[in-house]
């Protein structure tokens, strides 16, 4: 999930707060939206690498939010309250507060943050703590910086204090503290007591753009070093004493309930230790995976199929035609879009579809969970604190802060983990129960079963019909999006849908940026079992697919060239314009290329982030094709580590790429055909393009770069095949006629 509320950052003073811990200085900070009322809490324990923790010592007025702690020993760690699940999160955090602490990057390191929604919530969410949305550095921008400099401003203020000179006159660099006229010099660790005795400063001062060290550069990634060596906790890693492993036997179609089991023969397997009836299905827990796993095998289940969802994709796609045929709810009329195409020179229409696509997270869902005298205790990659803490808490009755979470590296998400039911929480959490809370569990889940369990993106239907005048502009534009709601039935409903719309459905088309005077925007959102949640880039995924083929066909039909035909429609947008044009001028637009080679272009923006992207492809003779070459513009404000925004415009291409090869999920009478990465593909090594990223220089304050670059690679591609094949194509993943 996202919010699209542009967050302005500008040069501002905030009120800090200090708060003195053991033998060094912790640093807490009042978070805008947090009221004096919401009081102090009791302070949590340090904890070791990888897990959640945080010297934190409360004031009785406000509840602090801890992020920096600085030891004796001159190590300065960070607390991070967004998951890092490759995306770069504790890189580009950390960066944020060594800039303003004038610290060396060699003595930052990272510590997961506990789960407190009150302490660390995502500023662009309310008071709920998680990461998604592309939202990581970007709502964290100043609260960050401010963390660091107000570290700084009471390290200098004990130096000047203990050797009697001016503050002003003292200089911080790479973590020591000198001061030139009398040679005197201290690092951050041997201040670090006499800075937690200094008077909290109620003022700070940001460094400006033209300061920065570190802020704009590359510097090495904080979890590199422990994924290589192997020592970085993930939860397949934690071992607890007593621990059972536990598999889920689920129902094969979705809205199917559990009827009866036999268990007998599960129950002689070796290593099986209890077999369990569980809402979600049945669970076998055993000593180690491969016994659960054999034991689950052995289970005789029989299903009650009574309300279980029974269609199959096909039959989907054709109701969502259906329905794309008749009125929906509106999301944007501007101007008369019927009359427009009425007395429109020339009509274009098209039917678009897209396929059920599964999160396919390199490690599938797992949870660690134990019963404590003080609650429950869970270890797992965790994205989405708040609502999981609510959902484990509601299992088993009891407040959602008696649910300690410790917050460990995730191999990935898209999305998945940040799940509105918490469902692979739930499950383990209704696990624990049953077994009366004797032992740890951890939960595993095969590749099998993570994508056969529901929640993926959507299958959706757009249908569109625009029309152009006798100079070939576009003067009016009609589109209706068939598909299912990923708020509905959620907590985010409330927020996520207005007037029978979910926003999330008809980003990327309701906000529209071409200079289109007649637009008619109408969504339809079937309800059915099979369960759905966001995905990387949500709404974006199919809308900029539907729409940045759809102007290219205009263009053909104008006897246009895409670029030019896309620039007279961008003018009220500078931004858009900007990354075409970039992308555009490095890719060479409009060079001659070989015969049987295409190049297409798109740009969309989402997460507040503008990407654009050029595809070169080549048409084999076969029928099949290659993509060769895809050159990236991104315009995401301050780039705080250009090398993680890299990182991230290849990697949300690459997975974006791969929908619009191979990957796709289908349904037939109801159950999942995929199950594994031979059948849902996704993308291969030898399918990997030659990338070009290019970053525009901003001063902005930083936007997301974990999913922009996702949705703009599928349509880039479609328009080089359409320049090379002629062909137009209406479904993904693209496929070119015998």
């Amino acid at each position: 999930m996202h919010n699209k509320e542009t967050v302005m950052i500008s040069r501002r003073l905030f009120l800090v707060k200090s708060m003195v811990a053991g033998a060094g200085l912790t640093l807490g900070m009042a978070l805008p939206g947090c009221s004096r009322e919401e009081a102090a809490q009791e302070s949590l324990p340090e904890a070791g690498p990888g897990k959640a923790g945080g010297a934190v010592v409360a004031e009785s007025h406000f509840a602090p939010n801890a992020f920096v702690r600085i030891g004796a020993d001159d190590r300065v760690t960070v607390i991070i309250k967004h998951l890092e699940m490759g995306q770069g999160t504790y890189t580009g955090l950390a960066t944020l507060v060594a800039e303003e602490l004038d610290a060396a990057w060699s003595q930052i390191e990272v510590e997961g943050a506990p789960a407190d929604a009150n302490t660390y919530n995502n500023l662009f969410w309310g008071k709920l703590q998680g990461t998604g949305g592309s939202t990581a550095i970007a709502n964290s921008y100043e609260q960050m910086r401010n963390a660091g400099a107000a570290a700084r401003h009471m390290l200098v203020a004990a130096a000047a204090r203990q050797w009697q000179v001016p503050a002003a006159d003292i200089d911080v660099q790479d973590g020591v503290l000198r001061h030139a006229a009398s040679g005197r010099q201290a690092t951050f660790g041997t201040l670090a007591e006499l800075a937690a005795q200094e008077a909290v400063p109620e003022t700070v001062f940001l460094k400006d753009p033209e300061e920065f060290r570190l802020i704009g550069t590359r510097v090495p990634r904080k979890d590199s070093r422990a994924k290589v060596n192997g020592s970085a906790l993930f939860t397949q890693d934690v071992q607890l004493p007593g621990m059972l492993t536990a598999l889920v036997v689920h129902p094969p179609r979705f809205g199917a309930r559990l009827k009866d089991f036999d268990a007998s023969k599960a129950k002689q397997v070796p290593g099986v230790v209890e077999v369990v009836g569980i809402p979600a299905g049945v669970a076998v827990l055993a000593n180690d995976f491969w016994s659960a796993k054999k034991g689950r095998d052995a289970l005789q289940v029989e299903w009650d199929e009574t309300d279980a969802f029974m269609l199959g994709s096909a039959e989907l796609v054709a109701q969502y035609r259906a329905l794309a045929d008749t009125p929906g709810s509106s999301v944007r009329n501007d101007g008369d879009a019927g009359s427009a195409l009425q007395s429109a020179r020339q009509t274009l229409q098209t039917t678009l579809a897209f396929p059920y696509l599964a999160h396919a997270a390199l490690e599938p869902m797992n949870c660690v969970m134990q019963r404590t005298p003080d609650g429950v205790e869970v270890w797992n990659g965790e994205q989405y604190q708040t609502p999981d803490q609510q959902a484990v808490a509601g299992v088993f009755g009891i407040a959602p802060e008696q649910v300690k979470i410790n917050m460990l590296y995730a191999g990935g998400s898209f999305g998945r983990r940040a799940n509105p039911h918490s469902d692979y929480l739930v499950e383990t959490a209704t696990i624990v129960k049953a077994i009366g809370g004797r032992a740890p569990v951890k939960l595993v889940r095969t590749r099998e079963d993570d994508m056969r369990a529901g929640y993926y993106r959507p299958l959706y239907v757009h249908k569109i019909e625009a029309g152009l005048d006798a100079a070939g502009n576009p003067v009016a534009w009609h589109h209706r999006i068939v598909g299912q709601s990923i708020a509905a039935d959620t907590a985010f409903e409330g927020a996520l849908i207005k007037d029978g719309v979910d926003v999330t459905s008809v980003e990327g088309v309701s906000n529209l940026p071409y200079a289109i005077p007649n637009i008619n925007v109408e969504l339809h959102s079937p309800v059915h079992p099979v369960p759905v949640q966001w995905w990387r880039s949500v709404g974006s995924t199919h809308t900029a697919f539907a729409v940045e083929t759809f102007i290219d066909r205009l263009a053909a039909a104008a006897g246009r060239d895409p670029v030019v035909f896309r620039r007279a429609l961008l003018k009220a947008h500078p931004r858009h314009l900007g990354v075409m044009e970039l992308a555009a001028d490095k890719a060479g637009w409009g060079s001659p290329l070989a015969p049987a080679r295409g190049r297409g272009i798109a740009v969309h923006e989402s997460f507040n982030s503008y990407v654009a992207q050029v595809a070169e492809v080549t048409v084999h003779a076969d029928k099949t094709f290659s993509v060769d070459r895809v050159v990236i513009a991104v315009d995401c404000g301050i780039a705080v580590n250009p090398d993680v925004v890299r990182a991230q415009m290849e990697g949300g291409m690459a997975f974006g790429l791969a929908a619009a090869l191979n990957s796709e999920l289908t349904l037939e009478q109801g159950r999942v055909v995929q199950s594994n990465f031979h059948d849902y593909r996704v993308l291969r090594i030898d399918e990997m393009p030659e990338v070009e990223v290019h970053i525009v220089t901003s001063t902005q304050p930083p936007t997301g770069v974990g999913e922009p670059a996702t949705p703009v690679i599928a349509p880039a591609v479609a328009n080089a095949l359409s320049a090379a094949t002629g062909q137009w194509f209406d479904r993904l993943p693209l496929q070119l006629s015998v």
